[in-house]
């Protein structure tokens, strides 16, 4: 289900939206059927401090993350093409979702809490689901980040099913 379209041009195409909805594992298929490079900020980010993301929010806390972070996607948004993954959080901090919205194109993969709490369960590496219950953690996450989301000029569902569907849906969305 497709909610929006804009034509790509080019610039980096940076994927955006809650934990859990396949922003890496979906662009890695995108840029692949595009031949394009593939990067994901919280690699990146690990990459640059020598940390996971959990160390650094476990040794320096969310805000410093998020400098990093804002930084690291600063820098992938250098003008090539290419597809970027972002954190859950990116988009929500003013300073990176305005350098996305004016330098890329920002495409908002949403999911259900529900099908999102089933995903992020496989995995236990989420610094803000320890110790909590995925599901209730990701609607107060989705009501509270989702207007934020929506900003981006593409909106594409990512629901139960293969996340090659998802890529097809984003490649109509961009008109390729």
């Amino acid at each position: 289900m497709m909610q929006s379209h804009s034509p790509w041009t080019g610039r980096p195409i940076v994927l955006v939206g809650l934990m859990g909805v396949g922003k890496s594992t979906v662009g890695r298929r995108l840029a692949a059927r595009l031949s394009l490079p593939f990067a994901d900020a919280d690699h990146e980010i690990e990459a640059a401090a020598g940390l996971s993301v959990t160390e650094i929010f476990d040794r320096f806390g969310e805000p410093y993350f998020r400098d990093g972070e804002r930084r690291v996607i600063g820098r992938l948004m250098d003008g090539t093409p290419k597809v970027i993954a972002t954190g859950g959080g990116a988009f929500v901090n003013d300073e990176t979702r305005n350098l996305i919205l004016e330098q890329g194109l920002a495409v908002w993969l949403n999911a259900s809490p529900d099908v999102l709490a089933e995903r992020v369960r496989r995995r236990d590496t989420r610094p803000l689901l320890r110790g909590r219950d995925p599901k209730t953690v990701l609607t107060d996450l989705a009501s509270r980040r989702d207007p934020y989301y929506a900003l981006a000029p593409i909106h594409v569902s990512s629901q139960r099913g293969p996340h090659e569907a998802t890529v097809n849906a984003i490649l109509k969305a961009i008109g390729r």
